[in-house]
C-alpha cells in the first residue's frame, strides 16, 4: 500500500506543478473557428410566413393533375370545381399559357394519363372562359403540340431517352384526336380535323426509322386510333390506311427487328383486314331464321340417339329423331330417362363490338 501511496502523490505533485505553469486563463475570450460567423441570425429567422405563402398555379395544376391521375374514376365529379378554380386564377395571357404547358407537360409525362389529361383538355377548351388575342386554351394547346410535331424526323432517329419522350407525345396525341371535340355551327361536334394529318405523318416519320421502340408506338397508336382514321380517311375518298398497311408489309419482309415485334405487326395486319375486329351486328332475334343468321341454332341443346349419334335443331331430320327419341323413352320409368338423353349447352357467345375479337 505504502508504493501506490507514494505514486498518488507523485502524480498530484505533477498535477500542481502543470497548473502553476500553465498560462490558460478562464477570463480569455472565446476561441471562434477561422471562417465562422458567430453571430448567423439566418438560423434563428422565422420564414414561416414565406413557407406557407399562397400556392403557385404550377403547384395547383400540379396537384390537380395528381389527384386525377391517382383517382381516375373521380373525373367527372371533379373537373367542374377544377375549371372554377382556374377560371378565378388564369386571368392572363401569360398565365393561360403557363397552363397549357403544365397540363401538356404531365400528359406527355405522367405515365397512363393520356387519356384523362385529353379529356381534361377538351373540357376546359369548352369551359374555360379566358380568351386572349394569341388564342384560346385549345388554339393555343394545339400551338403547343405543333411545336414538337415539327421535330418528329429528328426525334425518331434521336437518343432513348428523346425517343421515349417523342413516343408519349404521340400516344397523347392520338387521344387528343380521339376526345377533343370543335363546336361547329351545325350538327354536332367534330374532331380536329388538323390532328387527322398529323396523325398520317407522325406514323410515316415512326416507319421511317423502323427499329423496334419506334414500331411499338406505331402499334400502340393504331391500335388505339386505327378503326376512327381509317372510317375518317374512307369518308373522304383517301387510301391513307391502306399505304400505312403497306409499309408494315414491308418492314415485316424487310425490317431488321425483333421477331416480337414482327409478330405485333403481323396481327396489327390482321386486326385491319378484320375492319379493326368489328363486326356486323347480329340479326334481331324477333327477325332472326336458319336462313339469315348462321347463329340460329347456337344455343340450340344437343341430343343424341341410341347409338350415340348426336344431333340438334340444325339438323335435317331433327324432327324424325327427336320423335324416336320420345317414343322409346315411353318404355322407361322417368328415374332412367337420364340414362338415354344427354344435353349439351354450348358455351354462350360472347361478343365485343368494340374489341379485336369475339369469342364463340
Amino acid at each position: 500500500f505504502q508504493i501506490i501511496e507514494d505514486k498518488a502523490d507523485l502524480r498530484g505533485n505533477d498535477v500542481d506543478s502543470m497548473i502553476k505553469s500553465s498560462k490558460l486563463s478562464a477570463n480569455a475570450p472565446e476561441f471562434v473557428p477561422l471562417g465562422f460567423n458567430q453571430y448567423d441570425d439566418s438560423a434563428y429567422y422565422d420564414d414561416s410566413d414565406a413557407y406557407y405563402g399562397e400556392p403557385t398555379l404550377a403547384d395547383t395544376v400540379t396537384d390537380f393533375l395528381g389527384h386525377l391521375s391517382s383517382s381516375p374514376g373521380s373525373f367527372e365529379s371533379d373537373v367542374e370545381d377544377i375549371t372554377g378554380i382556374l377560371n378565378s386564377w388564369v386571368t392572363t395571357e401569360e398565365l393561360l399559357k403557363e397552363l397549357v404547358e403544365l397540363i401538356y407537360t404531365q400528359s406527355t409525362s405522367i405515365p397512363n394519363f393520356a387519356y384523362t389529361g385529353a379529356r381534361l383538355c377538351n373540357y376546359l377548351s369548352h369551359h374555360l372562359i379566358i380568351t386572349p388575342a394569341s388564342g384560346n386554351f385549345r388554339q393555343l394547346l394545339l400551338k403547343r403540340c405543333q411545336t414538337e410535331f415539327q421535330q418528329r424526323d429528328a426525334a425518331v432517329r434521336g437518343e432513348p431517352e428523346t425517343q421515349k419522350k417523342f413516343h408519349s407525345y404521340v400516344l397523347f396525341l392520338g387521344e387528343l384526336y380521339l376526345h377533343l371535340e370543335i363546336k361547329s355551327g351545325q350538327g354536332p361536334p367534330v374532331r380536329a380535323r388538323v390532328l387527322l394529318g398529323a396523325l398520317k405523318d407522325l406514323l410515316i416519320s415512326l416507319f421511317s426509322s423502323p427499329v423496334d421502340a419506334n414500331l411499338i408506338c406505331a402499334v400502340k397508336l393504331l391500335k388505339l386510333t386505327g378503326s376512327v382514321l381509317d372510317d375518317a380517311w374512307k369518308e373522304s375518298g383517301e387510301s391513307h390506311m391502306g399505304e400505312l398497311i403497306k409499309r408494315i408489309e414491308d418492314i415485316v419482309l424487310d425490317a431488321a427487328c425483333s421477331r416480337d415485334v414482327r409478330q405485333m405487326l403481323l396481327k396489327l395486319v390482321e386486326l385491319r383486314s378484320s375492319d379493326w375486329g368489328r363486326v356486323l351486328a347480329a340479326a334481331a332475334a324477333s327477325s332472326a331464321t336458319p336462313d339469315n343468321d348462321p347463329n340460329y341454332f347456337m344455343n340450340e341443346p344437343t341430343f343424341y340417339t341410341e347409338d350415340g349419334t348426336p344431333f340438334t335443331a340444325a339438323d335435317p331430320d331433327y324432327a324424325e329423331k327427336y320423335q324416336e327419341m320420345l317414343d322409346r323413352q315411353d318404355y322407361f320409368h322417368d328415374d332412367h330417362k337420364d340414362l338415354f338423353i344427354y344435353f349439351w349447352f354450348p358455351p354462350p357467345l360472347i361478343l365485343f363490338t368494340e374489341a379485336s375479337c369475339f369469342v364463340n
